[in-house]
């Protein structure tokens, strides 16, 4: 996986405190990589402990400033933990990313009941919950940034993955709603839209669909006019955009990073 190192010189966020979910992989870690390299103290979020940890490592190893939290983000007791953790630590939240997500293959009719639950739970439900409790806190400090992670398949479905795709059409109209909700109190909410991604969620959904990564990542390809698939630091930079102050007049953004796979 590729990540910006740590040691980046621009610092758009010195001295900011961000909490990023599902962050011992993919997006998330490469996002909190991000965010560490330009002077975030950041809450590095996973409900794998070593993935957490590992990321917490790399961060510090480079100079950075980081605490991992294991966490079921859907859960209101964990979340509340993980906020608390960051405002014990540096008493504040300027940039949450609600980044968790999973998948399942399957149609209304195909998904057992379980199945539709779990990722509505962990894709929609935890941004409701991380939101909620993190939005008093940037209100009481006059203000903060909140991107979440969506999906092209939250615009346009994907046959077969019909909870993510829900899920993921949800978080976009959220993401809009929250932010008509929440201007007033400086608080600006955006989301990401990426395409297909190197990350452990296309690879497990690669290997279900096709007898290995490789194979699968020809198919993906021939889908992308650029002529490749994402790697996480593209979209984490995406996501540093939103959250930086450039981006100060941005809010209820839905932002598309396919490649240009919508378009074809």
């Amino acid at each position: 996986m590729a990540v910006v190192e740590v040691t980046s010189t621009r610092r758009r966020f010195q001295d900011r405190v961000a909490i990023v979910t599902g962050a011992g992989s993919g997006i998330g870690a490469a996002t909190a990589m991000v965010f560490a390299s330009e002077g975030a103290k950041v809450c590095v979020v996973d409900r794998v402990a070593s993935s957490a940890e590992m990321i917490t490592r790399q961060i510090e190893g480079a100079g950075g400033t980081a605490r991992s939290v294991v966490a079921d983000v859907a859960r209101s007791e964990d979340v509340r933990g993980v906020v608390n953790t960051a405002v014990d630590a540096w008493g504040r939240i300027d940039i949450l990313h609600n980044n968790a997500g999973i998948t399942a293959i399957g149609s209304v009719e195909t998904l057992a009941e379980e199945e539709w639950d779990q990722v509505i739970a962990v894709n929609l439900k935890s941004i409701f919950l991380c939101s909620k409790f993190a939005i008093p806190i940037m209100r009481g400090q006059g203000g903060g940034t909140i991107i979440n992670t969506a999906s092209v398949n939250g615009i346009r479905p994907a046959a077969n993955r019909d909870a993510y795709s829900a899920s993921k059409g949800a978080v976009i109209n959220l993401t809009k709603a929250m932010a008509l909700g929440l201007a007033k109190d400086g608080i600006r909410v955006n989301c990401i839209c990426p395409g297909t991604t190197d990350t452990q969620l296309v690879r497990g959904v690669a290997e279900r669909l096709f007898s290995d990564f490789e194979t699968a990542k020809r198919v993906f390809i021939e889908k992308e006019p650029i002529g490749r698939i994402a790697e996480p630091a593209e979209i984490a930079e995406a996501v540093a955009y939103l959250a930086s102050d450039v981006a100060g007049f941005v809010t209820g953004s839905a932002l598309v990073i396919d490649g240009g796979m919508m378009l074809a």
